[in-house]
């Protein structure tokens, strides 16, 4: 995509940390809330959105559930990658001090990552739908008693005010987000780094995998990720996920691919982009 986009789609309600994502990356596009992550796509695929802003991985979680079964099914591609700086903070509704504060409402993977604080103040925790809905839940209801863990955003958004922010027990807690379009058009090669996404399945022989690897050892191609995950609901049946920096382009990358290719009965591009300029500055 030669131009920012106007329309992007997320999972979840606004204020979501993936409404954040959307908001820092493209400041000007309106953001467009789905229910779930194959809604966001769609809303892409059917042209009611320009691009889709999907998490991957979390620093202190690992991988978002269910998202690479999911992208190489989409029939999107990956344009781009954004982080964000997950900052938890407890809010409640106007007037609350943190005192009054019984237990606080999030994500359960949220609630995980601020157990020194819950600890600390005694609150209990209670699960939610997610961070920012939790926000919406805790806005609505008559509970005084009860907090709610998400973003600052969710907070502005639903007139709540924050009792204490940037709880979370990791401080270096960060989220990975792509953008996904449905144009393929792989950037020129040059003007900064880049990163290269793709997919595959090794044949079915001994070192197969060992054997796969070797061509990016041996050109040294930096490769930052290697995930597996079952497909079809088989123990046998594995596809890899991996992120190499890189353009096909370069020479390194190109042999590599190739000797790939001897070891796999299918390599799938899932794209080409710049890497953020987080890489640089984590």
């Amino acid at each position: 995509m030669n131009t920012s986009p106007a329309t992007v789609a997320f999972q979840g309600v606004l204020g979501a940390y993936s409404h954040q994502a959307c908001q820092e990356a493209f400041p000007d596009a309106k953001a467009i809330a789905c229910n779930t992550f194959e809604g966001a796509i769609a809303a892409v695929k059917k042209g009611k959105a320009d691009v889709a802003m999907l998490p991957v991985e979390n620093s202190t979680y690992g991988r978002v559930a269910d998202i690479h079964s999911l992208l190489p099914e989409s029939g999107l591609h990956i344009i781009g990658e954004h982080f964000v700086r997950v900052h938890i903070n407890l809010m409640a509704k106007k007037g609350t001090q943190l005192e009054d504060i019984k237990s606080a409402m999030s994500h359960t993977v949220l609630l995980g990552q601020v157990r020194k604080f819950l600890k600390e103040h005694d609150i209990a925790p209670v699960a939610g739908p997610d961070t920012a809905g939790s926000a919406q839940a805790v806005a609505a209801s008559e509970n005084t008693e009860m907090g709610a863990l998400a973003s600052e955003m969710a907070a502005d958004i639903y007139g709540l005010d924050i009792l204490a922010h940037h709880i979370e027990d990791n401080h270096h807690n960060t989220t990975r987000f792509l953008v996904m379009s449905p144009e393929q058009n792989f950037p020129e090669n040059g003007g900064g780094e880049f990163m290269t996404t793709f997919v595959f399945r090794v044949r079915n022989i001994p070192a197969a995998l060992y054997k796969a690897m070797g061509g990016f050892a041996t050109n040294g191609v930096n490769m930052v990720k290697l995930e597996s995950y079952m497909i079809e609901g088989s123990f046998t049946a594995t596809q890899f996920y991996a992120d190499v920096i890189g353009h096909p382009d370069d020479p390194a990358l190109k042999r590599a691919l190739e000797e790939l290719g001897y070891f796999t009965t299918h390599v799938d591009v899932l794209g080409v982009y710049k890497t953020d300029i987080f890489r640089q500055t984590a």
